[in-house]
């Protein structure tokens, strides 16, 4: 893939949403609404979910179906050590290297076995539910905030799904490894912010 498509998918990406990290904010207001926009406006968020959709799709069945599956219910578990406040080393550059890795493992196309691909997508899981659960308690109504984001995440990792159709088609292809390569080079940019931050 040269330089132009790179550039292009990146940006493509970078426009969807705020450029902004979905874990940055001090409080959340709101229920259903909140919840439901949270992992769609922080960009941190949105691109992982929709690379476990896409490589869930290139590994085919089980994995396009299960990978979803398993990425929220984990979610909801690291949710739960979040609400406890049960501390986990670097939350932030965790959730930034799954940008990274997920990325890689898209644009490579890389073919590794169902459970290991499960494994990845669980570890990661874990951060991202326990970012969120430490900010539920904060939501107006939690239950309903829960709701929202979990059916957002489902959607994205829908979309993902969707992208990962293309591959039937050698543009399609092409475009899924530009995918890949921009999410893998937010996670770079989402990773140095983090780093820089904790310096």
């Amino acid at each position: 893939m040269n330089r132009k498509s790179l550039a292009l998918a990146t940006l493509l990406l970078g426009t969807l949403v705020q450029p902004a990290l979905a874990h940055d904010h001090a409080g959340v207001a709101g229920g259903l609404t909140s919840g439901f926009l949270h992992p769609l406006t922080g960009l941190d968020h949105m691109t992982a979910m929709v690379a476990v959709g896409i490589w869930g799709a290139q590994l085919g069945a089980p994995a396009i179906w299960v990978l979803p599956i398993t990425f929220p219910l984990v979610m909801a578990l690291g949710g739960v050590l979040g609400i406890a406040h049960v501390p986990l080393p670097v939350p932030e550059l965790m959730i930034a290297l799954s940008a990274v890795v997920l990325g890689i493992a898209v644009a490579a196309r890389l073919r590794v076995p169902f459970v290991a691909a499960a494994a990845v997508v669980g570890v990661f899981a874990i951060f991202h539910g326990h970012a969120h659960g430490e900010e539920l308690p904060n939501a107006a109504d939690p239950l309903a905030y829960g709701v929202g984001f979990v059916v957002a995440t489902g959607l994205l990792h829908l979309c993902g799904i969707g992208i990962g159709t293309l591959l039937r088609w050698p543009a399609g292809e092409r475009l899924i490894q530009g995918t890949g390569l921009a999410i893998a080079a937010l996670g770079i940019v989402f990773l140095v912010r983090g780093l820089s931050g904790a310096a």
